[in-house]
């Protein structure tokens, strides 16, 4: 096995992991400093690609064929998916959400994660949590 699939396989045990926790632990507020750190992690994976092989490669690679054109269809509907789901809280957290939408539509999952950790480092510092978001979306 080279390095690349090591990687893969490693990056499918943690990922499973992390799975595992969110189903069996049942957390309610995220880790902020986790999602800091998944961030600045897959942004220096980022920049040693990009250092490597060059900003052009992300084209080629999603544009060369249609499993290449679904891996990034699929890749952006997850974003704006989790995006959508994020966008509430962080506004309930008085977060300035199209700063972030600009930096989340420009670099995908490094800016989520990023917004993530801020929203997570919020909800933990606010009296209330997340606790007055899920009050208003309660029927009376």
């Amino acid at each position: 096995m080279d390095t690349l699939q090591i990687l893969f396989f490693l990056i499918l045990a943690l990922t499973t992991m992390a799975g595992l926790y969110i189903l069996v632990a049942k957390p309610t507020i995220g880790n902020w400093a986790l999602a800091a750190g998944l961030s600045a992690a897959f942004l220096s994976y980022t920049l040693v690609q990009i250092t490597r092989e060059g900003l052009v490669m992300f084209f080629t690679n999603h544009s060369g064929n249609l499993t290449g054109l679904q891996v990034w269809w699929d890749l952006l509907m997850c974003v704006v998916i989790a995006f959508f789901f994020i966008a509430p809280r962080a506004r309930a957290q008085r977060m300035n959400v199209p700063v972030w939408a600009l930096l989340v539509g420009t670099t995908a999952s490094i800016g989520l994660l990023a917004m993530c950790a801020r929203l997570f480092w919020l909800e933990r510092r606010s009296p209330v949590g997340n606790g007055a978001l899920q009050a208003k979306a309660r029927p009376a």
